[in-house]
């Protein structure tokens, strides 16, 4: 079969500046694949590849655009996706692992699972985004108003007593059976004062915390993770890790509790397949979380997690973050994403000429 890609930039511009670790967020580069065949000219598959400025370990500013041509280049010819020539580019490898996987599919109900048939949605947590402590009260207000069960805030902005003190007020009003507490410190603790202010944490009865410091610290973060009294979940620790013994190695090396696995960041579906696996073995747990994406990526990356029947809430709550997203049956309800397969989906005109 004669496979043709073509490539679709886009620019997405975020309804409110988006606070994280690495900066603040205005607008969003991302690439679309479009997929077609000559056999079968009324079909078509859509892909989006989303690396995350200053974090993915493929965002390469000037060479992007020639590897991403180069890697679709490859699969025209093959007529298949060569994952390990791809694992050093994840964000590449989920697009054209979406896109192939909507062509066969011919919908946007990527597999069969009772989510893509709108028969049950998937737990999801409520980000609170990094701000002042005013606006982030705002926001955790907002959440436990929606009926989030699960809220994840993300913490070393401010003050760590306000940061403190915010996690209190959550405490104060709700239970930990009632409301469970997910905290991202984007390895903003040092490792000398990381012990203790995972201790403070603890006390407040929280589920887990992300990246307590920096990555490519194997030795610190062991430490941490076998004295820490709150469970520590590995994130960006993961990224530029790709080959499977490299990551069977990291799991050993650190032994973490949980890993927070990001498609777009993390090895595309067949590398975050191997960490599951990987994850497995040692009794460490793992949910899926979103990095950014449009509506097209975050529902593949929705699609997918509804496989696994993982009954932990997942990261997919992002796409209502733009103001010119691609429209898709996604929506929240209280704290659960629903895919409507009878809702309107995007048409291949939408991706060629807006």
């Amino acid at each position: 079969m004669a496979f043709h890609i073509q490539i679709i930039p886009r620019t997405l511009h975020f309804k409110q500046p988006a606070g994280t670790s690495r900066g603040v967020y205005t607008s969003r580069k991302l690439w679309y694949l479009l997929l077609t065949s000559d056999e079968q000219p009324q079909r078509w598959g859509i892909g989006e590849c989303a690396p995350l400025p200053y974090l993915s370990c493929d965002y390469l500013i000037d060479d992007y655009d020639r590897i991403l041509a180069k890697a679709c280049e490859r699969f025209e010819k093959q007529r298949e996706i060569n994952v390990d020539i791809l694992r050093p580019f994840p964000s590449i490898l989920f697009g054209l692992e979406t896109a192939l996987q909507h062509y066969q599919k011919g919908s946007f109900a990527l597999w069969d699972t009772a989510f893509s048939k709108g028969e049950t949605g998937i737990p999801i947590n409520g980000l609170i985004w990094m701000d002042n402590y005013k606006n982030m009260l705002e926001q955790i207000e907002k959440k436990m108003e929606a009926g989030f069960r699960c809220i994840k805030l993300k913490i070393g902005a401010i003050n760590f007593e306000d940061e403190l003190d915010l996690l209190r007020y959550i405490r104060q009003h709700f239970s930990a059976q009632e409301i469970e507490l997910r905290v991202d410190a984007n390895g903003a603790f040092s490792p000398e004062d990381a012990l203790d202010k995972l201790k403070r944490l603890a006390e407040l009865d929280l589920h887990s915390i992300e990246q307590p410091i920096r990555a490519h610290q194997w030795k610190q973060m062991a430490r941490l993770t076998a004295e820490s009294p709150l469970p520590v979940a590995l994130d960006e620790e993961l990224i530029g890790c790709n080959l499977p013994y490299d990551k069977a190695e990291l799991l050993e090396s650190i032994r973490p509790q949980y890993i927070i696995l990001k498609p777009s960041l993390h090895g595309g579906l067949a590398g975050c397949k191997e960490w599951i696996e990987e994850a497995g073995k040692l009794g460490i747990g793992w949910w899926i979380t979103s990095a950014l994406e449009s509506n097209i990526g975050l529902n593949a990356i929705a699609q997918w997690s509804a496989t696994f029947h993982n009954p932990l809430p997942q990261g997919l709550g992002t796409g209502q973050l733009f103001t010119d997203n691609i429209e898709m049956p996604l929506t929240i309800k209280k704290d659960c994403l629903w895919y409507d397969p009878d809702g309107k989906m995007p048409e291949i005109y939408s991706f060629c000429h807006e």
